[in-house]
């Protein structure tokens, strides 16, 4: 039975608790053997999140947030990609001796490889952001807009990247994991080197969605962003909040450069990326939302999330 520091670890995000159904631990009765427990608690949990509301993952209190601020969101719901998500990952956390085999190889392969290569070699953990009528009305577009090419960072499997690659007549993406890379490829995406994939190509949309509290220079990378836009270009930014940084390939996970977010709230960590992160980078907010960031189950229950902001933004010209 994973805890919830390794069921973090599988969705490469080892410093944040990815969100649970309660625990069930007080009951009439007492169920005897660790995989009948565990599959008792499954269902409890599971009960739980099919009664849950899944549009109180989108809700915002907008007042408090600057009426500047609050005039940019953008109101998003639960859809048909998102429900299918969901019941994909319910069908495969069904999957008991799937799910008892990724759990030993992990426990193996932890050795010597990182878990996110574990979970590309296991196809397992996968993600989900936005739907592509999401990322439509983020961008504030009609349905039938197209744009020539995206660049999306540190793509992992491509799941999320697939929901936005048909509106492009190119599609690129980066990841630091040779088996991330391999997936990368044989999806038909042009795989770019994290090291200089910036150097002599213009993007009209680049996505970097939960990467800046996974990398080692965050201030870098977003100056990187910004030099790479071509002209009128976009940015899609996913930031897990509350804001904890993590990062896998550091010795002691900390990163060289720190992002200065602060707030007792979700609406208040908001406002403090737009004021302390993204204006002084030269962005301007052309919308923002609130989505969860779901990933694929286990043993435990079928599915996770964590809480994400999620902004468009244009490159501020200075003269």
């Amino acid at each position: 039975m994973e805890d919830a520091q390794s069921i973090s670890d599988q969705c490469g995000v080892s410093s944040c608790d990815f969100n649970q159904a309660p625990s069930f631990e007080s009951q009439s009765f007492r169920v005897r053997g660790s995989l009948a427990r565990a599959l008792y608690r499954k269902q409890q949990h599971d009960d739980f999140l099919s009664n849950f509301d899944k549009r109180k993952w989108y809700q915002c209190d907008l007042s408090e947030v600057p009426s500047s601020l609050a005039s940019k969101f953008v109101q998003l719901d639960p859809d048909q990609d998102t429900l299918d998500f969901l019941e994909e990952s319910e069908k495969k956390s069904d999957w008991i001796l799937t799910q008892m085999w990724h759990s030993l190889a992990k426990l193996f392969l932890g050795w010597f490889m990182t878990q996110t290569s574990i979970n590309g070699w296991l196809q397992r953990g996968s993600m989900f952001v936005l739907s592509q009528s999401h990322f439509r009305k983020i961008l504030r577009v009609e349905e039938t807009w197209s744009s020539g090419s995206l660049l999306d960072l540190g793509a992992g499997d491509g799941g999320v990247t697939a929901h936005m690659a048909p509106l492009f007549k190119k599609t690129y993406a980066t990841d630091v994991s040779p088996t991330m890379k391999s997936l990368l490829q044989k999806q038909g995406y042009e795989v770019l080197d994290v090291d200089n994939w910036y150097i002599d190509k213009k993007f009209d949309v680049i996505s970097c969605l939960n990467l800046l509290d996974r990398c080692d220079e965050p201030l870098k990378m977003l100056d990187q962003i910004g030099g790479s836009l071509a002209t009128d270009g976009r940015v899609l930014m996913a930031i897990v909040l509350p804001f904890s940084v993590y990062v896998e390939s550091s010795p002691d996970h900390k990163p060289k450069e720190s992002l200065q977010i602060k707030g007792s709230s979700f609406e208040k960590q908001v406002e403090s990326i737009v004021k302390n992160v993204l204006e002084p980078a030269n962005f301007e907010i052309v919308s923002w939302s609130r989505v969860p960031y779901l990933c694929e189950g286990d043993l435990q229950q079928s599915y996770y999330w964590l809480d994400d902001s999620i902004f468009v933004l244009k490159k501020r010209h200075t003269d």
